[in-house]
């Protein structure tokens, strides 16, 4: 089985980056079987709690308060609705739930209702996972106290090439969530999004942050740009799907016991596309027909997807009481 490594260096990457697209495609899926079962692919529901008038200026985002997007903003929405959101992806075959509010960080007063949200999403049997801005350590301590399970704060694009999306927060602030995430106790969701206008060296640049951390995402988001009418990349030239898919061959040899998932710009590609991301050692997806905001492939287009190609949705794990009955059970 390949060693997972925590030092590689930029040349390195960019070694892997230049060989064949073949070649690196084949390396990768040999890599992916080595550490995860072939034609399975872990599905996860993502849905907006809190939509819209966020105080940060990410240059892609339409829920940003500095852009005229059009996105209409809505408030924190019921606990209930939540559930309900999270029982039918239960029964669509999620297997992870992943619930998103636009804040730069959450207040206080918001705390009682994440957490409140947590513990009944993860009593329904799915993998919890949240994104709500930067955290402080107390408050990652409490989301894991909770139950949640993953907390997603992705690094976006290379530190060089950080300022020319946000100003709003540091490179660093990311980094800096991201221990507060893992010295609690979370697993880590972290990636970027490519197509931001950045080149190949801002590309090996992201995956180097993610590699070199001291333990590795175990979910990796490798999103393609949605350009956003209003927002300042609206007009940015599309970036070639292949190069998309060499990232994420690339994210697939250098941290081979990580999800790779394939996110947001997923709904603008053919199946054949999609098929060579698995090959290439994709296998995390978010199902349902939206992101947050933006379109996304539904769940019967995926179906569809699932069945041409012979794949599978992963299952959900147990839970501790789970496992615990069963135990007893078995005596």
């Amino acid at each position: 089985m390949p060693l997972v490594r925590n030092d590689w260096t930029r040349e390195e990457i960019q070694t892997l980056y230049e060989q064949p697209f073949l070649d690196l495609v084949f390396k990768a899926q040999q890599i992916h079987r080595s550490h995860f079962e072939a034609n399975t692919i872990q599905v996860s529901t993502l849905l907006s709690i809190k939509t819209g008038k966020c105080p940060e200026d990410c240059k892609y985002c339409s829920q940003s308060a500095h852009y005229d997007s059009k996105l209409e903003a809505e408030k924190r929405i019921a606990v209930d609705k939540v559930i309900s959101e999270a029982k039918e992806a239960l029964a669509s075959g999620s297997s992870r739930f992943c619930m998103g509010a636009a804040w730069r960080n959450p207040h206080e007063r918001d705390m009682p209702y994440v957490l409140e949200m947590v513990r009944e999403v993860k009593a329904l049997g799915l993998e919890t996972c949240m994104t709500l801005g930067m955290l402080n350590q107390s408050q990652a301590e409490r989301l894991h106290e909770a139950g949640l399970d993953y907390y997603n704060h992705n690094l976006d694009t290379s530190r060089e090439y950080y300022s020319h999306i946000i100003s709003t927060r540091s490179f660093d602030d990311r980094l800096n969530t991201l221990d507060h995430v893992r010295n609690a106790g979370m697993k880590v969701c972290s990636g970027g999004i490519v197509g931001l206008g950045e080149n190949r060296n801002d590309r090996i640049g992201l995956l180097l942050e993610l590699a070199t951390l001291p333990t590795h995402p175990e979910s990796v988001p490798i999103n393609m740009l949605v350009p956003i009418d209003g927002t300042p990349l609206a007009d940015v030239e599309r970036l070639d799907v292949t190069e998309w898919i060499r990232t994420i061959a690339v994210a697939r040899i250098i941290m081979p016991q990580s999800y790779i998932r394939l996110s947001a710009g997923r709904e603008a590609l053919s199946d054949s596309d999609q098929a060579l991301a698995f090959m290439a050692g994709a296998n995390s997806l978010f199902s349902g027909e939206k992101l947050l905001t933006t379109p996304n492939a539904g769940e019967g287009k995926d179906k569809q997807l699932f069945d041409k190609l012979g794949l599978k949705a992963e299952k959900a794990k147990p839970t501790a009481a789970e496992l615990s009955i069963d135990a007893m059970a078995a005596v």
